[in-house]
């Protein structure tokens, strides 16, 4: 029987959460996960999986993040990470800083908010949003991707990370391909699907080119990959924030939910609302 490790993880963890969560998790020891992050990472062994409630509950109150692992999975074991940009590979939403352009980014972040808790339908609220861009010069795109545009603390070191080991890495994004592809050029991502944005006269029109990368496509994105590649489910990690992320979320075997909404964390095998995204290191070290 595959034991499990609890991996806890936060920029400062007290001794005596440790001590607590070791005996909640009924585990056999505390070990200091040493690795290229900012933050601090241990590992409790042998743990009981059982405990998750428990844990769950003390992680919550003591702002730490938490994971159950199988013991025997390292880093290396991995070959695709597949990532969603706006709010998880990325700090910002893209077409809520285009919006505030024309004086129009609450109006439009308050339906992105509503489309990522799932409470509308994405494809409709996507074309809804870009409608309102209609009329924007294309330089505020490169605008928005100069001053605004910051990568999500620890994106860097686990891409670096993937890229030493030769982990493929896919950008899937229900945002568009004026960012996604200057993000492919800069990190080396290996894919990138998005969407395309129509220009006319260097302007945006409020239209969207082709077919939408929506919820489904981002899923059917991950599985052609995997099959190319002659991958298992089990080799994949993915990352993401919102609902339409959710079916690509369950083509992985590890699901990460990055600072993301009620009802992802509640789908995903991990969930980071304390560190950055090389807490993905931390858990395989």
């Amino acid at each position: 029987m595959t034991t499990q490790n609890l991996i806890i993880q936060a920029h400062d963890i007290e001794t005596h959460d440790l001590k607590s969560l070791h005996s909640l998790a009924h585990a056999t020891a505390i070990e200091k996960i040493d690795g290229d992050f900012s933050h601090q990472a241990f590992r409790l062994t042998d743990a009981d999986a059982a405990s998750l409630d428990n844990v769950k509950t003390y992680c919550e109150k003591a702002k730490l993040d938490f994971a159950f692992v199988d013991s025997t999975k390292s880093f290396a074991d991995f070959k695709l990470i597949a990532s969603d940009m706006d709010s998880t590979l990325i700090t910002i939403e893209c077409i809520d800083e285009i919006a505030d352009y024309v004086g129009k980014k609450a109006e439009v972040a308050a339906v992105t908010e509503a489309a990522m808790r799932g409470e509308i339908d994405w494809p409709t609220s996507l074309r809804q949003r870009v409608w309102a861009l209609a009329g924007l010069p294309e330089a505020t795109l490169a605008r928005v991707y100069e001053e605004r545009l910051q990568l999500s603390p620890g994106a860097e070191n686990l891409l670096h990370a993937a890229k030493k080991i030769n982990i493929k890495l896919l950008l899937v994004s229900g945002g568009f391909t004026f960012f996604t592809e200057k993000l492919k050029l800069r990190f080396g991502f290996d894919f990138t699907f998005s969407n395309t944005l129509e220009i006319i006269d260097g302007k945006l029109t409020g239209r969207v080119l082709g077919a939408l990368c929506d919820a489904d496509a981002k899923a059917a994105h991950v599985r052609d990959i995997t099959a190319s590649l002659n991958l298992n489910k089990s080799q994949i990690i993915a990352m993401g924030d919102g609902a339409n992320d959710l079916k690509m979320m369950a083509e992985a075997g590890v699901s990460v939910a990055y600072r993301a909404k009620p009802v992802v964390r509640a789908e995903a095998t991990v969930t980071f609302n304390h560190v950055g995204l090389d807490g993905v290191l931390g858990l395989f070290a």
